[in-house]
């Protein structure tokens, strides 16, 4: 996200210290954890490993289901997915869930940086819906836009009129991000059990932004379908303009076949997984009530997509689907049917360097490993 977001880069950074030249990026989810480790090779970032962990057995649960764990089992199921993948380094940094950061950009006048750093707080307290004292703020002047309307040519009769209206005023406008002490405590506590060396803390919106987009001209809607939840962000520059979370997700798909078809979760869940959006006659009924399920989520994204583009006045260039979710089978062809936008498959690991026999099965699953590659980018950048 360059000098731009740097203060958000280093957030938490000065509690830990960094070592070696291997990195990880872990990514924690309500039914998974995934991992990516790489280095450093010149300017390039090198894939050593990666690996994903299911977290439903871990609370007697079907693989696919979430799961809430204590800090306990999540440390041992952190520890598993290192030595299941053959990590050689716990050195890194672990993504917070959107759903316990807040982030928004506010309008603030134009005034000097001394004034912005008493206003900032002052302003952000009307969006954080917690006392300031349980939360850790931190946030980022972001580049001064003129409010203007388009230039229409006047008539002679309104320059006297024109010449004595206020010029436009400027403004100035922020990128706020507060996530609650209680849980950065608890990552804290997690790292220390899991005997992670964690340099930071990071929420997962900045993960994906770093892993998915580099120099887009114009805003993309990020829809990242998660097990629970689907999370929708608005991206631009690396910055999160928008983000909005809906609580239905790939679980809910699973649910409502287990109870169409009178099959248990986990036969469910395989059946979702091997049919997608097949084609065949023989699995319509699988396909209608995928489809019916999906429905809802993408309705809740185009509306943010046409709220957004109302507002400000941009277009939206594009749709990146992430997130478990977005694996299923022929989703990305269903998906460009209810966006007018071009819609594209994640695919971060275009930004590691990999074996070539890898590249097919990378890229199949590269949906699922956004936030992971994410943040281990961030820990290399966090190694110069």
């Amino acid at each position: 996200m360059g000098d731009l977001l740097q203060k958000i880069r280093d957030f938490y950074d000065g509690l830990f210290k960094k070592k070696g030249d291997s990195v990880i990026g872990i990514d924690i989810g309500s039914a998974s954890i995934k991992i990516v480790q790489l280095r450093r090779k010149k300017d390039t970032a090198i894939l050593e490993t990666y690996g994903e962990l299911a977290l439903g057995p871990y609370a007697e649960r079907a693989i696919g289901q979430a799961a809430m764990l204590s800090t306990e089992k999540l440390a041992e199921a952190v520890q598993d997915i290192l030595r299941e993948a053959n990590a050689s380094t716990k050195s890194g940094g672990i993504a917070i869930p959107l759903v316990s950061s807040l982030i928004s950009v506010i309008d603030l006048p134009q005034v000097s940086e001394k004034q912005l750093r008493v206003m900032v707080p002052i302003e952000a307290r009307k969006y954080i819906p917690v006392p300031i004292s349980e939360v850790t703020l931190d946030w980022q002047i972001l580049p001064a836009e003129m409010e203007t309307a388009a230039p229409v040519p006047p008539s002679a009769g309104e320059r006297e009129r024109m010449a004595r209206r206020e010029a436009p005023q400027k403004k100035a406008r922020a990128l706020i991000v507060a996530i609650h002490n209680d849980v950065i405590a608890r990552y804290q506590t997690l790292a220390e059990r899991a005997a992670l060396d964690v340099w930071f803390l990071e929420s997962e919106i900045f993960s994906s932004a770093r892993a998915l987009f580099s120099r887009e001209r114009g805003p993309a809607l990020l829809l990242d379908i998660g097990a629970s939840t689907t999370k929708f962000s608005i991206v631009e520059n690396g910055i999160p303009w928008s983000t909005h979370i809906l609580s239905r997700g790939s679980q809910d798909i699973t649910v409502a076949l287990s109870k169409s078809l009178g099959l248990g979760f986990a036969e469910a869940e395989e059946v979702k997984r091997a049919v997608g959006f097949s084609k065949e006659e023989l699995h319509k009924n699988v396909v209608d009530t995928i489809r019916l399920t999906l429905s809802t989520i993408f309705s809740s994204a185009n509306r943010m997509l046409l709220e957004f583009e109302k507002r400000q006045g941009k277009v939206i260039g594009k749709v990146v689907l992430s997130g478990g979710g977005a694996l299923l089978k022929g989703i990305e062809a269903v998906a460009a049917e209810n966006f007018s936008v071009e819609v594209v498959a994640a695919d971060p690991f275009s930004k590691v360097e990999s074996p070539a026999f890898l590249a097919p099965v990378l890229k199949e699953a590269g949906p699922h490993f956004a936030v992971a590659i994410g943040i281990a980018l961030r820990a290399l950048q966090d190694l110069e």
